[in-house]
C-alpha cells in the first residue's frame, strides 16, 4: 500500500514503541499533571506536529545530515537540551497559583495555547535523537520498488503519528484526571509545578549527555 511492505509488522512496532516511555511521553505527563487537561493536549499536538516535520526530513533526505554531520548534531542537541532546561527553570520560577494567570513570558497555568503548543513542538524538533529515529525505522519499511518512495515516507510517518497521538491523548486525559483534584488546592499546584520544573530540566540535562 502506497509502496510499503510489511505494513502490519510497521504497526505493531510502531505501537510498541509508543507504549515505552521517552522524552516525549515524560514531557506530555508533567504538562499534564502540573497544568492540565488542556496543557497537555496542547502538549500532544506541538509533539505531533513536530513528527510531521520529521517525516517530511526523513522522505527528503534531511534527516541524513545529522546521523552525517558530528557537528550537526551536536548543534541541535545542545539547543534542544537548552530549551528543555529553559522551560524547567521558567516552571521553577513561576509563582502563579492554579486558577491565576502565568507570569508573561514565562510557563505558567495562565500560559496561552500558542506558548504551550510551541513548547511542545520545539522540543520535539529539536531532538535529533527523534529524527534519527524516523531516518532509521521509516526506510525499513519502504518498497525498493515503489513508484514514489516519498510517498511511501510520508504514509508510514502518517500512521505512525495515528496511532501515536491517540496513545498520547489518552496519556494527557489520564494524568491530568488523576491529578484534577490536586491542582484544585493552590500548594499542591505548586508543587506539582515545581515538580514538572525539574522534570523539563531532568530532561534537558539527559538529552545533553546522552550519546
Amino acid at each position: 500500500m502506497f509502496g510499503t511492505q510489511n505494513l502490519a509488522l510497521f504497526v505493531v512496532s510502531g505501537i510498541l514503541l509508543n507504549l515505552t516511555p521517552g522524552q516525549d511521553t515524560f514531557y506530555i505527563l508533567g504538562r499534564s499533571i502540573a497544568q492540565g487537561r488542556r496543557a497537555g493536549v496542547l502538549s500532544v499536538l506541538g509533539i505531533t506536529s513536530g513528527c510531521v516535520l520529521h517525516t517530511f526530513a526523513a522522505a527528503f533526505g534531511l534527516s541524513a545530515i545529522l546521523a552525517t554531520s558530528a557537528s550537526a548534531f551536536l548543534i541541535v542537541k545542545a539547543v534542544g537540551a537548552a530549551y528543555l532546561v529553559y522551560l524547567g527553570v521558567s516552571m521553577l520560577r513561576d509563582r502563579s497559583t492554579p486558577g491565576t494567570p502565568g507570569t508573561p513570558g514565562t510557563p505558567g497555568t495562565g500560559e496561552s495555547a500558542w506558548r504551550i503548543y510551541r513548547a511542545g513542538f520545539l522540543t520535539n524538533v529539536l531532538n535529533p535523537k527523534v529524527a534519527l529515529f524516523f531516518m532509521a525505522l521509516l526506510p525499513q519499511f519502504v518498497d525498493p520498488a515503489a513508484d514514489s518512495k516519498v510517498l511511501a515516507f510520508l504514509f508510514l510517518g502518517a500512521v505512525f503519528m495515528f496511532n501515536g497521538t491517540l496513545w498520547c491523548l489518552i496519556l494527557a486525559w489520564g494524568a491530568s484526571a488523576m491529578s484534577r483534584s490536586f491542582r484544585a488546592r493552590p500548594s499542591a499546584g505548586m508543587l506539582f509545578k515545581r515538580a514538572a520544573g525539574a522534570l523539563f530540566i531532568g530532561l534537558g540535562v539527559r538529552l545533553a549527555v546522552s550519546k
